[in-house]
């Protein structure tokens, strides 16, 4: 069969994409940088991306990706993790107060400080759902390059320091983190149980529009079995290890077709952005922990401003709590795709129609969030 062009040029666009990102990722754990494979992929990626190599990760491979990390997330689950439940309720309303200062606090940064509008300092500040908030900017004639560039820098400041501030503080050891896998030979038909219950799961939640719903329905698919005691069926290294670095590709892929200059004219916006939105984080994290015994790095990721998947992603990597980050992280991006559409509105007059002639061009690739 003889491929379109086309199709050969995705596929090599893809294979180069993946393989930058693997190289990247091992660089990284070889050299014993905490989460070294996230970090490690989304950096190379991103640097690739900037310096003109036209790089993507196709769809249907990002949802494969979302599908296994969610498994390997379900994975870590025990009945003990299930008993810090109890804590959620308390740290989830100071989770949502710390979401609407923070986002107050920055989209007057972005407006004051950097002269945007209203409407485009909001959709600049909101912290997560990307996919969600490119579209209303779209929709709000918002400058779409420009908060772009400022979510993903977060997002990219915030897998790299993470990581390393942890460590840092002595909040999680350093070194070569893999996900939970198997390293040996293990159960095929336990496997082949966990990954068709987790992948059916998974389509369920997205065909219902649950928020990150290939994501969180494999992850709670795996945890109910894994949890229950009834699979002990984990994922092969190799797959977890490759499904953490296609996280990493796919949000590093999102400088594609950003030149250097326009990146330059932001970043100001962006790093000034991202001190104010984690000052505010820092805050609400030590009134927590001081308040509930909880562990600080599982809180610190919990709490940060970061895209939902690759937090995820960095709980799994750290071998931090997945039921507790991404209890929290869900919660967020229900409170901010329910609130930003109403409060854009209400900051701007309705945008004019849109022409075929007006219609934006940015490419913005957005996996689920």
């Amino acid at each position: 069969m003889v491929l379109s062009a086309a199709t050969r040029r995705t596929t090599l666009r893809t294979a180069e994409t993946l393989l930058i990102a693997a190289a990247g990722g091992a660089a990284f754990t070889w050299a014993g940088f905490p989460a070294g494979l996230i970090s490690g992929s989304l950096l190379s990626v991103a640097g690739a991306a900037l310096a003109g190599r036209p790089l993507m990760v196709p769809a249907p491979l990002s949802r494969a990706i979302s599908v296994l990390v969610g498994i390997s997330l379900g994975a870590v689950v025990t009945p003990e993790t299930l008993q810090g439940i109890a804590a959620f309720p308390v740290s989830i309303a100071l989770l949502l107060i710390a979401t609407v200062v923070m986002t107050a606090a920055t989209t007057s940064y972005l407006r004051v400080v950097h002269g945007w509008d209203w409407q485009s300092a909001l959709f600049g500040a909101s912290p997560g759902a990307l996919a969600q908030v490119m579209v209303l900017a779209a929709e709000q004639r918002a400058d779409l390059r420009a908060i772009a560039i400022v979510q993903v820098m977060r997002v990219v400041i915030l897998t790299i320091g993470i990581p390393a501030g942890l460590a840092l503080f002595g909040l999680t050891a350093t070194g070569a983190f893999l996900p939970k896998s198997s390293a040996g030979i293990t159960s095929v038909p336990e496997l082949a149980i966990l990954i068709g219950v987790s992948t059916a799961a998974a389509v369920f939640l997205r065909t219902i529009r649950f928020p990150g719903g290939l994501m969180f329905g494999a992850m709670l698919a795996s945890a109910v079995l894994h949890g229950s005691g009834y699979l002990d069926a984990v994922l092969p290294w190799w797959a977890a290890a490759a499904a953490v670095i296609g996280i990493g590709a796919v949000t590093g892929a999102r400088f594609a077709n950003t030149d250097p200059i326009t990146l330059l004219r932001y970043l100001g916006a962006a790093l000034g952005s991202f001190a104010v939105a984690i000052s505010v984080a820092s805050l609400f994290v030590v009134a927590l922990t001081a308040m509930l015994p909880l562990r600080i790095a599982d809180v610190v990721v919990a709490y940060a401003p970061g895209a939902q998947d690759t937090m995820m992603v960095m709980a799994l990597a750290l071998h931090l709590d997945p039921i507790f980050i991404g209890a929290h992280h869900l919660s967020r991006y229900m409170l901010v795709s329910l609130t930003v559409p109403l409060l854009a509105r209400w900051l701007g007059p309705p945008p004019p129609p849109m022409t075929v002639e007006s219609q934006p061009s940015p490419r913005l690739d957005t996996p689920e969030r």
